[in-house]
């Protein structure tokens, strides 16, 4: 694909709409495609295009000839800098409707399907602090406005934010953010202002020098609260002084961790976690169901809409007393834990070990029986003899990654066929990729959307497949 640099203008350019990657679309006199930042439907804009890709433009706007009545401001002050809100400038209305459009778009021309019934987006009741986790970057070299650079006086280089997009060594300081809720912003703040009066160092990912690396926190809709530090080195002394200032500053924190992690990355899911003070996890609460949440533990982002999704997939699937269900990519089971009193028995699979030793604990601590993990590569694990010994599925939910599933999983869904199919896709590109090689024996029946990230362009997407037979009465 093309990525030649350029310096074009185009004057007067109508937005007509908005792509997968959150970007405006517009389309010159002589049909030329451009992908415009930060602007949304509506708006009437001069432009620079900056890059020329293969198919289109992108491009950003230098003035605006008309404001689109869908434009609000947005209420962050790092809007359009951090890159983690792209759609702040968009009413919440305008939102929904467009994030339907892609999901049926996507369906209908990747998929090529006949929908027999659409339901309306589910949205939220307040699109901003819905996150319960959030992870914060330390850096030796933040990023800086141009006033910044202008100035002549010395600016403090260090920070505590999110990386700057497409500059992985430069991170914005985040003074509040708007997807968690507090006391997420005063607890990020303190540990920043006290880094900074102790001149404890900051994180250079160029140089991979530094002490302090990553600053992670989780919260519960119950108001527990989770903090871990990353640390690159150890520095006993420095370290217990910085989790003292944490732990006595903010009582509210049930769960305080750390951890030392000297190798290239920072992903701490190959790092031991040490338990400061407190307890090792938090929990939430999905209806009846108690989780214990970890810092490993992978847990829907937006807990009150999980509780919605979750509640979809279960009036879709329908299911009866007798009903044998596989939960495929069960991650730590919270969907097959919230279906499991509704069947006979629910087997989950996953492909990482530590989400599937926690489904199990959260099996025993609900005092489920009927629940069954099992590790494995989906498309490995996925086969003849996993059927013979769990027995075959009446029901199948599938909530795979962004990617999609594996093409030997689909094929084996095939084989299997089971009455029906409860497909739960972030990405509904790659759903309907999927759904579409399936459409020779199954009819799709229903599709939701359900946003689950209020302020960007990603969606949830829930389908129920059923299979085609004579036998077989369609669901109304």
């Amino acid at each position: 694909m093309s990525r030649k640099r350029i310096n074009r203008q185009e004057r007067a350019l109508e937005v007509i709409d908005i792509n997968t990657k959150g970007m405006g679309v517009a389309k010159n006199k002589e049909g030329a495609v451009y992908f415009i930042k930060n602007v949304v439907p509506g708006d009437i804009v001069d432009i620079r295009a900056y890059k020329k890709r293969r198919g289109y433009f992108e491009a950003e706007p230098i003035t605006w000839v008309k404001k689109s009545d869908q434009r609000i401001t947005p209420v962050c002050e790092h809007f359009g800098v951090c890159g983690g809100c792209k759609w702040q400038h968009l009413n919440y209305k305008g939102q929904l409707y467009y994030k339907e459009k892609g999901v049926l778009h996507n369906l209908s021309h990747i998929g090529k399907l006949d929908i027999n019934k659409i339901l309306p987006i589910v949205g939220v009741e307040n699109p901003f602090f819905y996150r319960n986790k959030m992870e914060f970057s330390f850096s030796n070299k933040r990023w800086l406005t141009a006033d910044e650079i202008e100035e002549d006086k010395l600016i403090e280089r260090r920070g505590l934010g999110f990386h700057k997009p497409g500059m992985w060594d430069k991170v914005v300081d985040v003074n509040q953010c708007y997807l968690q809720a507090n006391p997420s912003n005063e607890i990020r703040n303190a540990i920043r202002s006290y880094a900074l009066e102790k001149e404890l160092e900051f994180f250079d990912p160029r140089e991979q020098t530094g002490f302090l690396r990553t600053l992670m926190i989780r919260n519960t809709l119950g108001g527990e609260v989770m903090v871990l530090i990353q640390f690159f080195r150890e520095d006993k002394n420095k370290r217990e002084l910085l989790l003292n200032f944490i732990q006595k500053s903010f009582p509210q924190i049930v769960s305080l961790l750390y951890c030392i992690n000297s190798k290239g990355n920072d992903s701490i899911y190959d790092q031991e976690i040490y338990c400061y003070s407190g307890q090792s996890f938090i929990s939430e609460h999905l209806d009846d169901l108690e989780f214990k949440i970890t810092a490993k533990s992978f847990y829907q982002t937006n807990p009150k809409q999980s509780k919605t999704l979750y509640n979809i997939a279960k009036s879709f699937a329908g299911l009866k007393p007798k009903d044998v269900v596989y939960d495929l990519y069960t991650g730590t089971g919270t969907i097959a834990l919230s279906l499991a009193r509704s069947c006979k028995k629910i087997i989950g699979v996953e492909s990482v070990p530590e989400a599937i030793v926690a489904a199990r604990e959260n099996a025993k601590f609900n005092n489920i029986k009927n629940a069954i993990f099992e590790v494995g590569d989906m498309k490995d694990c996925f086969n003849d003899n996993f059927i013979l010994r769990h027995g075959k599925a009446d029901v199948v939910i599938t909530d795979p990654p962004r990617g999609g599933m594996h093409v030997d999983v689909v094929k084996q869904l095939l084989k299997l066929a089971p009455k029906k199919i409860v497909y739960i896709s972030c990405n509904s590109s790659t759903q309907a990729r999927d759904l579409g090689l399936m459409n020779t024996k199954y009819k799709m029946m229903i599709s939701q959307a359900v946003d689950m990230f209020p302020q960007t362009h990603h969606v949830e997407n829930v389908v129920l497949l059923q299979l085609n037979t004579n036998n077989e009465k369609e669901i109304s």
